[in-house]
């Protein structure tokens, strides 16, 4: 496998396609029109809005939905709405300029922002009042409200200053994070993200002239320098801006699983087991060994690949925690859970009957959830029987299988909240002879 070749595909493979970026240019275009035309008079498209969160910073990718935007008021305005309930007087005012641009329906207030609704993905707009050094002051709703302090562009400078100091790594490697984030259901909002391959980066000089053909060992030492951080650490410090961070779960199980997957890609010699395993990492925005399928039809002619993927059908924004269990019974009595025989190395044998079951989940109803189930090995290849199709889930959260045959196999468990998947997670089902 080229390492270089094959991380610039996954980089390109994951970039947000242009006409993506087309729409999330008119949409900001129309919301900042009405916002001009209420506030100022005037009607640009440009003017007086800036793009900040992941796509104000170019670390999104694509199938990003959640997207941030600043209106920056006319300093003018500041004394109407610097009064007691001043603060939800100018979030009902920028909702009711939206109106008039986009359906009442699709238009909600939150605490701090006024959120506009679309099919694939929604717009937080925070309508706020510059102050000095280009920081900016904007309207918290909490309690009998206040005005509080963001910082972006200090982020977005930081960002882009480190992006000449490593080599145009520091991007690269937040885009990467997320296709593991989305992958692998990790529940880590893109700020943290960027601030932990921002301080990452930072921690060692390893890769500051280095470019694609060592980002498979690039990867690798990030997600060990994920799962190493301190247990107890509920906050970060924000690049540039230094505002606080919150951690919302821990990541280092994951970071951990996906750690140990790239140590055994790079250790791997054989091209096919280093591109599944960086597929176990990354989704299916990594690479396909280009030989699989030939391979797989010179032990079944008949061979046919099933597998689907979520994000073909939903926009995937990781905000809640999720974990799977699995119960493994042989003739009605109880082995145990799949991660004690996981956590020991234990292979199952045939013949068990499995039940995985949400273990964990944080996600206020109503929601959906979904199954995948993948035969993976020489076995499924014979018997034709891959699997992988996204399975609806019958009602009781739950999904039972049987160990039929040898293999490193895998369930998938989804969570779809809002047309979007929010939570989701897996678990290797290893099957021995």
């Amino acid at each position: 496998m080229n390492i270089s070749d094959t991380f610039k595909q996954l980089v390109s493979n994951i970039k947000i396609p242009e006409e993506k970026a087309g729409t999330i240019s008119y949409r900001y275009g129309r919301i900042t029109k009405a916002l001009n035309e209420e506030f100022r008079g005037t009607d640009s498209k440009t003017a007086n809005s800036l793009q900040v969160g992941s796509y104000g910073r170019y670390t999104g990718i694509k199938g990003i939905s959640d997207l941030d935007m600043l209106y920056i008021m006319p300093s003018s305005k500041w004394q109407k709405y610097n009064v007691s309930g001043g603060q939800s007087k100018l979030l009902q005012d920028t909702k009711n300029a939206i109106a008039n641009t986009y359906s009442s329906s699709d238009i909600n207030l939150d605490r701090c922002v006024v959120t506009v609704k679309f099919s694939d993905s929604h717009i937080d707009i925070q309508p706020v009042f510059e102050i000095d050094d280009q920081d900016y002051k904007y309207p918290d709703t909490y309690n009998s409200g206040s005005w509080k302090i963001t910082k972006p562009r200090k982020e977005m400078n930081a960002m882009t200053e480190s992006e000449q100091q490593k080599n145009k790594n520091l991007r690269r490697l937040c885009k990467m994070a997320r296709a593991w984030k989305n992958k692998n259901g990790v529940c880590m909002g893109g700020l943290l993200i960027d601030t932990l391959a921002y301080n990452f980066l930072h921690s060692t000089d390893e890769y500051d002239s280095t470019s694609f053909s060592s980002y498979d060992l690039m990867c690798r030492d990030f997600f060990k320098y994920l799962y190493e951080q301190p247990k107890d650490q509920k906050e970060y410090g924000a690049l540039g801006s230094r505002q606080r961070v919150k951690v919302r779960k821990s990541f280092k199980r994951k970071a951990k699983k996906a750690y140990d997957l790239a140590e055994k890609a790079i250790e791997a010699t054989s091209d096919k087991k280093k591109h599944n395993k960086w597929r176990d990492v990354f989704g299916n925005n990594f690479p396909k060994y280009q030989n699989e399928d030939a391979e797989a039809r010179s032990i079944n002619e008949n061979y046919s690949n099933t597998e689907e993927f979520i994000e073909s059908y939903y926009p995937i924004n990781i905000l809640y925690d999720l974990r799977i269990d699995c119960e493994i019974k042989q003739n009605g009595f109880r082995n145990g859970l799949l991660r004690e025989f996981l956590f020991k190395r234990i292979k199952l044998l045939p013949n068990k009957s499995l039940r995985f079951y949400i273990d964990q989940i944080d996600i206020p109803p109503p929601y959906t959830v979904k199954w995948k189930v993948t035969n993976r090995g020489e076995q499924a290849i014979k018997r034709d029987c891959i699997r992988g199709q996204i399975i609806d889930d019958m009602g009781s959260y739950e999904r039972k299988e049987t160990t039929n045959f040898k293999g490193s196999h895998f369930v998938e468990c989804y969570v779809i909240k809002d047309n979007m998947v929010v939570a989701m997670d897996s678990i290797d089902v290893p099957i021995s002879e």
